[in-house]
């Protein structure tokens, strides 16, 4: 990328414009969507300010609060929370809300109500706002069938049915990735401007990548497919380069750098947590789909991850997600481990 011609650019794309654009392709649409997404822009925006500012305003420290996950709730925590909320009940174009820090899911009232559901995770890695490592939200969002009250089964929908997920990242900079079902787009935040200009268009994941992306402190409890494969990145057999290992442990970076530069990050199972940690709804889904977008896999061990039907709206799966061949590898390990 050029940057310094970038920098003299001004004919600037940003995710409104992009969004607007993407309507223009659906005669039938009456923006709905883009007002939905308008919205969540928004939220993020407010966020990132929010966690700009959290050590001079002291936001940072334990709001005395636990979440439904048990959690140590963060004040940011909750601000994040109450900013999404908030955002997508007056955008008067949702009905359920399902978020990771309420343990039952938001029903909008009938006069607020419009056509779509939004999962998310307001700000996903919070246990690493001390430390000042990127942290971000994560959202996923279904459409209702017409003509009936909104349930919860509307939301508990495989990940294949969604419209559109992404994730907005808090770092060095603050960095928002969207698909909404034709390929990955990623958008970063010009403070300057307070938009979001495109900056990587059509995102495509390598093929196969260098990195593996785990937490090995967790190896002693892992099955066998999965210390096989972390082996085989270490100590490979077919004569090429072992595989770096690069862990943030804030699921939206890592997930980043997986979709920028290649390779797998693995959440699997394990004898602490045999349904897996990650919760499928607003951290499996979302993720696996931008994956599958941008030309990657997803995997649980057992099957495609968007192919997973959730029966509860915190409910867990294991993943492994990434570069095309890196994830048919560990499938052919757990079909082999099947056979035995």
């Amino acid at each position: 990328m050029d940057h310094s011609a970038d920098a003299h650019r001004t004919d600037l794309m940003t995710i409104t414009r992009f969004v607007l654009n993407e309507q223009s392709k659906h005669p039938e649409s009456r923006g709905d969507f883009s007002i939905l997404l308008s919205h969540i822009v928004l939220g993020c925006k407010f966020v990132c300010t929010a966690v700009n500012k959290a050590g001079l305003a002291k936001l940072l420290g334990l709001a005395g609060e636990t979440n439904v996950q048990a959690k140590d709730q963060k004040k940011l925590d909750v601000l994040s929370n109450e900013v999404f909320i908030k955002a997508l009940v007056s955008s008067g174009r949702t009905c359920i809300l399902v978020s990771e820090e309420d343990e039952e899911a938001t029903f909008v009232e009938p006069a607020k109500r419009g056509k779509y559901c939004v999962v998310f995770d307001p700000l996903d890695g919070s246990s690493n706002i001390d430390c000042g490592v990127s942290i971000g939200t994560i959202f996923g969002i279904y459409m209702i069938k017409d003509g009936h009250e909104p349930t919860l089964d509307d939301v508990l929908q495989p990940g294949k049915n969604m419209l559109a997920a992404g994730y907005c990242m808090y770092g060095s900079s603050c960095t928002l990735v969207l698909s909404t079902g034709s390929g990955v787009n990623g958008f970063t935040l010009d403070p300057s401007l307070g938009e979001f200009i495109l900056t990587h268009p059509d995102i495509k994941i390598p093929k196969k990548g260098k990195i593996y992306s785990v937490n090995e402190g967790n190896a002693k409890n892992w099955d066998g497919p999965t210390t096989k494969y972390v082996q085989n990145c270490k100590y490979p057999t077919d004569g090429s380069s072992p595989k770096s290992l690069r862990y943030i442990g804030s699921m939206v970076a890592d997930v980043h750098r997986t979709l920028l530069y290649g390779g797998i990050f693995l959440y699997p199972a394990d004898k602490k947590s045999p349904n897996g940690k990650l919760r499928v709804l607003y951290e499996v889904f979302p993720m696996s789909f931008l994956m599958e977008q941008a030309g990657g896999q997803s995997f649980t061990g057992k099957q495609r991850a968007l192919d997973l039907v959730p029966k509860k709206i915190h409910e867990r799966a294991p993943i492994f997600l990434g570069s095309y061949d890196d994830v048919e590898e560990i499938k052919k390990l757990y079909a082999t481990e099947e056979q035995k």
